[in-house]
C-alpha cells in the first residue's frame, strides 16, 4: 500500500475575471476541508467515512454549489442531488430532487447502508430521509440572496447561468456565448459542484459528489453528480469525482472510464485521468479528481480552471484554481 491520499473539488470551469477575494475565499475553504480530511485519515478513519465527512462540510458552507447555497431552479426552488460509493465492494447510494434534507451526501450514504436500493429520488427520497431521522430544514435555508439575484439575471438573459456568483458585468450575461450545452447557449462556465475522493491506509478507495445543479435549470433536471459511473465512481483500483458539464459527463460515463482504462489499458492514475479528459468529453467541458489504491492522487480538466485541493501521506499538498 502507498499510504493515504485525498482530493477535493469545488467545481470545474472558472471565469478568468473571478475576483481575487472570491478566489481567496475558495482556497481557504478548500484548505479547511482538506485538513479536515487529512486529520481523519491520520486517525485511521475509513475512506468512505472521510468522503462523507468532507462533503458534509462543503454542503454546510454556502460558498460552493451544494447544500446551503445551491443553485435555483427556474421556479426559484432548490433541488439537490448527491452520490457516494465505497470501492472495495462497489457499494453505492444516490439521491436526487431533495428539497429539505440539510446534508444530501449523508442521505445518499443511508441509501447505501440502510435501504435495499442504490438510488432514491424526489418524494421517495424525502420520505426515506424522515424515516431515517436525518436533519431536515425549510427549502429557504438553502437559498441565498445572491442566488435570487442571479436567477433574475439568468431569466433576463434566457439562459442557464453557471458561475452565478460572479457579477453580471463582464461575465457574458445578455451576450451570446460560444459555450453550449446540448446545442443551447449558456453563460459563464463554472458549475461549482463539490466532491471528495479518498484512499485510506488500507488501500480502500471511496468517492462522493454533491450539487445543487444549474442556475435556472428545468425543474426535475438530473445531472451527472448522482449518477454512478458518470459523476461518481469507486472500485478496488480508484475513486473518482467529476464536475463540469453534466450532460457531457453523463454521455462519457467519465468517472467509470478512469478506472476502466487503468484496468483494460494498464494506465497509471494520472495517465488515465489525462486520457479520459482528452478522449471522452467530445466538445464538453469538465474536470475530475481521482485517487488510486496505491496512494496516488491526480486531477485533470479541459477548461479555464478547477477549484481543487489534494494531499497524500508522503507530504504532498496543493490547493489551486488555475492550470
Amino acid at each position: 500500500m502507498g499510504g493515504w491520499a485525498i482530493a477535493v473539488h469545488g467545481g470545474a470551469g472558472v471565469d478568468p475575471n473571478l475576483p481575487l477575494q472570491r478566489q481567496e475565499e475558495a482556497k481557504q475553504l478548500l484548505t479547511r476541508v482538506l485538513n479536515l480530511g487529512i486529520s481523519a485519515l491520520r486517525s485511521n478513519l475509513p475512506a468512505i467515512d472521510v468522503v462523507e465527512l468532507v462533503v458534509r462540510e462543503l454542503e454546510t458552507d454556502p460558498l460552493f454549489n451544494s447544500g446551503c447555497g445551491s443553485a435555483l431552479t427556474a421556479k426559484g426552488t432548490v433541488e439537490m442531488e448527491a452520490s457516494i460509493m465505497d470501492g472495495p465492494k462497489r457499494r453505492c447510494g444516490a439521491v436526487s430532487g431533495l428539497t429539505t434534507v440539510k446534508n444530501p451526501i449523508s442521505l445518499a450514504r443511508l441509501v447505501m447502508d440502510k435501504s435495499p436500493h442504490s438510488y432514491l429520488a424526489f418524494d421517495g427520497a424525502e420520505d426515506f430521509a424522515r424515516q431515517q431521522g436525518v436533519e431536515v430544514v425549510d427549502n429557504d435555508y438553502f437559498i441565498t440572496p445572491d442566488n435570487i439575484g442571479m436567477l433574475k439575471l439568468a431569466k433576463e438573459a434566457n439562459t442557464i447561468l453557471f458561475d452565478y456568483r460572479i457579477p453580471s458585468s463582464g461575465c457574458g450575461v445578455g451576450v451570446e456565448s460560444p459555450l453550449k450545452m446540448n446545442g443551447l447557449p449558456m453563460s459563464v462556465y463554472a458549475p461549482e459542484t463539490v466532491g471528495c475522493v479518498v484512499v485510506d491506509r488500507e488501500g480502500r478507495c471511496a468517492a462522493a459528489t454533491s450539487t445543487g445543479g444549474l442556475m435556472n435549470k428545468m425543474v426535475g433536471r438530473i445531472g451527472d453528480s448522482p449518477l454512478i459511473g458518470a459523476g461518481t465512481y469507486a472500485c478496488k483500483l480508484a475513486g473518482v469525482s467529476c464536475t463540469g458539464e453534466g450532460e457531457a459527463i453523463i454521455r462519457g460515463t467519465l468517472a467509470r472510464e478512469v478506472s476502466a482504462v487503468m484496468e483494460y489499458k494498464g494506465l497509471g492514475l494520472q495517465e488515465a485521468v489525462d486520457y479520459v479528459i482528452k478522449n471522452r468529453l467530445d466538445e464538453g467541458m469538465a474536470g475530475l479528481i481521482a485517487v488510486s489504491s496505491k496512494g496516488e492522487v491526480a486531477y485533470g480538466f479541459n477548461c479555464n480552471g478547477m477549484f481543487r485541493g489534494c494531499a497524500s501521506e508522503n507530504g504532498f499538498m496543493e490547493v489551486g484554481i488555475w492550470e
